[in-house]
């Protein structure tokens, strides 16, 4: 299911969050991990809240805001797929994937924070 935006960032946020809630299943009921299953389904879904939540956005400041929380969300969420992998609660295979999405939404989110900030920066020498 796609979220229907026609926003690649948007459409890819949306779906790495389903894989995230259905990681969080297998974490809870399957290995009975708790703790760290609940931060990565946290911060991975925030990825796609705030990236909703900038489309509302009253103003460029406003979009980057957003964005950069977004992006710092996703940063916090690679962390948090490390951290499973390293602990052994994801298989090799598992953390590849998950994290290969993660590490794209990130290159992604950061290309935007930049492109904001270069706009942002000519629009106050106007």
């Amino acid at each position: 299911m796609k979220n229907g935006s026609g926003n690649p960032a948007l459409e890819k946020s949306f779906s790495f969050a389903l894989r995230i809630v259905k990681l969080y299943q297998h974490l809870s009921e399957k290995k009975k991990e708790f703790v760290l299953s609940k931060q990565v389904l946290r911060s991975g879904t925030s990825i796609g809240a705030n990236l909703e939540e900038s489309r509302g956005a009253q103003t460029p400041s406003d979009f980057q805001t957003k964005v950069s929380i977004a992006y710092k969300e996703a940063r916090e969420t690679s962390y948090w797929l490390r951290l499973l992998y390293a602990s052994k609660y994801l298989t090799e295979r598992q953390f590849a994937s998950l994290h290969a999405d993660c590490e794209e939404l990130i290159r992604i989110l950061g290309s935007t924070q930049l492109t904001m900030k270069t706009k942002l920066q000519k629009g106050q020498k106007s």
